[in-house]
């Protein structure tokens, strides 16, 4: 090769590396800026007692089922849908916030997440009644603890199919209210608004293996376990 071949060769040679490694850290700080977008990522609570703690009211294997299968399956399918559909929503708040705008898979997977987080610790074991500052709540919203009890009751019975039973602070009023599927009051396409307090699941996946088709008979026996020092840490 004469010297100026070789000379032109070695330059263009090191043109061609250097453009390769701009390229290179152009598609890694692209991967690196959409990585950084989604922010957000929904995580399992980890189960504040055991499986059987609840029984006679919810029975074990239901509990087991409940939290190592469906809730488990609703935070992986709703981190797909954050990465797959580039969701960079930064906190849960926001995410329900724009939950109009999500997809259904989001949505739906986004809401099972959460609302099983909260009631799981919204539960425990040999739970009493409410006292303090909730009882005087309760009664200045309904009247009395089992005003409140029967009205929250009906709105867990009276949802038609699948979803939830709340109890909301809405701008310092309490309500009681349902939702279908898994939306929570907390999602802009929520009729009833808040934040929520306590809650009740009424898919059948929470109570058809012990309770069949006896909805009523389950939210009967859930009072026994509602954890009321829960709710009153969220009551402000």
């Amino acid at each position: 090769m004469k010297n100026m071949d070789r000379r032109k060769f070695v330059k263009d040679s090191l043109k061609i590396t250097a453009v390769a490694a701009v390229g290179s850290s152009i598609l890694m700080n692209s991967e690196d800026a959409s990585a950084a977008a989604v922010g957000l990522q929904f995580a399992q609570v980890t189960l504040p007692y055991a499986f059987n703690a609840l029984e006679p009211n919810i029975d074990a294997l239901t509990m087991e089922i409940h939290y190592t299968k469906h809730h488990t399956a609703y935070v992986k399918n709703v981190n797909e849908a954050i990465a797959a559909e580039k969701i960079s929503f930064a906190t849960e708040k926001e995410f329900f916030a724009n939950a109009s705008k999500l997809s259904m898979k989001a949505r739906n997977n986004g809401g099972g997440s959460w609302n099983h987080n909260f009631f799981w610790q919204v539960m425990k074991p040999g739970a009493g009644t409410p006292s303090g500052k909730v009882t005087d709540a309760i009664n200045g919203a309904f009247s009395s603890f089992d005003k409140f009890k029967d009205q929250f009751s009906q709105a867990a019975i009276g949802r038609f199919g699948s979803g939830w039973a709340w109890l909301v602070n809405d701008g310092g009023k309490l309500k009681i209210g349902s939702t279908p599927n898994q939306d929570n009051p907390m999602m802009d396409v929520s009729e009833l608004k808040g934040t929520p307090l306590l809650c009740l699941d009424v898919w059948e996946h929470a109570y058809y293996l012990k309770y069949q088709n006896k909805r009523a008979d389950y939210v009967a026996a859930w009072w026994n376990v509602v954890n009321w020092d829960e709710v009153a840490k969220r009551m402000i």
